[in-house]
């Protein structure tokens, strides 16, 4: 079985299957696997999915280390590059490692070679694109644009003089990638953040082709001020790309929380393993797996085109395929909605 159905990404002639794949665990993300297994999941995606297969990735997985991956492991697949296109988050350039343990994200990713530094601006952004055009080793290129973290860039300002030179930099990134766009060197420029309200307010001064959401529109938080957003991305002929439906695995029994612990006794803590409680035993009674209804739920607004999906388990990525090809229940959403647990007002489940 594979995914079969295809989407327009907004305006940019280009069409992107119902998932799209996420590259962190080729940039050893928590654990080093093997070029090996690294090798079966790059397959997997060819099986899953028709092809072109779209790839997420950025130079900050694994300082440099997936776009290398990506590009060794098509190679040695026999992918051609019109079977496959690259969407690279850019921002951090790479550099080699002097320090015994990388600077960037301490503790997150494991045997590294590289250190990766956060850089934003109109030649820093060109130097970044050309970089990972060159990690992926000359036959593949990235097609798709965008830059990464400009949330948790503009958020670690140090004051309002300071965010306000680092929202002039992120400006000047995208003129660098829209005259690359211009010059057809890539299809397609786009943003992706997981603070959604920074999109909104970048697209007042960029016209992005697509925007990608994370940890944002998800069954457990879906508030009207977003829908009224997606609302208007649809309108204006963006795609969006929905991520991080789970909001880092805690609603399919994960510890963390946006890839943050969680204290069960804070007040944060019991609201969200109280949600979590209530939200479980209506997938019991339903017989629907709490994972199911996470993937259904986000790929439930018209404005969506693809949702970018993550694993380091190539069984995972059929099971994927399985829960897209079947339907859940209406019962069980309006059961989410009479407990309270959705906003009843959602009609588009």
């Amino acid at each position: 079985m594979k995914l079969t159905t295809k989407k327009a990404l907004g305006k940019t002639g280009l069409t992107v299957p119902q998932v799209i794949y996420g590259t962190s665990y080729l940039g050893n993300l928590y654990t080093a696997l093997s070029f090996e297994d690294k090798l079966a999941l790059i397959k997997m995606w060819f099986e899953c999915t028709e092809k072109p297969v779209v790839i997420d990735t950025a130079g900050k997985y694994g300082a440099g280390l997936a776009l290398e991956i990506i590009g060794k492991g098509l190679a040695e697949l026999g992918i051609r590059p019109d079977e496959v296109v690259i969407s690279n988050k850019l921002g951090w350039y790479c550099v080699p490692l002097s320090t015994d343990e990388p600077t960037f994200e301490p503790g997150a990713w494991a045997d590294l070679e590289n250190d990766c530094i956060q850089t934003f601006g109109y030649d820093e952004i060109l130097r970044c694109f050309a970089q990972g055009n060159e990690l992926l080793g000359g036959t593949f290129r990235s097609e798709v644009v965008s830059i990464h973290d400009p949330d948790e860039y503009l958020l670690s300002a140090l004051d309002p003089a300071d965010r306000d030179k680092r929202f002039l930099e992120i400006l000047e990134s995208y003129r660098a990638l829209f005259e690359l766009k211009r010059e057809g060197k890539v299809k397609a420029v786009g943003i992706g953040s997981k603070e959604w309200t920074i999109i909104k307010e970048l697209y007042e001064h960029v016209p992005f082709d697509w925007v990608m959401f994370a940890n944002s529109f998800t069954v457990f938080s879906h508030p009207k001020e977003i829908l009224d957003f997606m609302d208007q991305l649809r309108a204006d002929g963006v795609g969006v790309i929905n991520s991080a439906l789970f909001h880092g695995g805690f609603f399919t029994g994960g510890d963390k929380f946006d890839y943050q612990d969680v204290d069960p006794d804070s007040e944060k803590g019991r609201i969200l393993h109280a949600w979590r409680n209530a939200f479980n035993a209506i997938c019991r009674e339903h017989s629907v797996n709490p994972g199911d209804a996470c993937l259904h739920f986000g790929m439930s607004h018209p404005a969506i085109v693809s949702i970018a999906l993550n694993t380091s388990k190539p069984e995972k990525m059929n099971r994927n395929v399985e829960i897209l090809h079947k339907e859940i229940p209406e019962s069980f959403w309006i059961d989410l909605k009479n407990r309270g647990l959705m906003d009843p007002g959602y009609k588009y489940l």
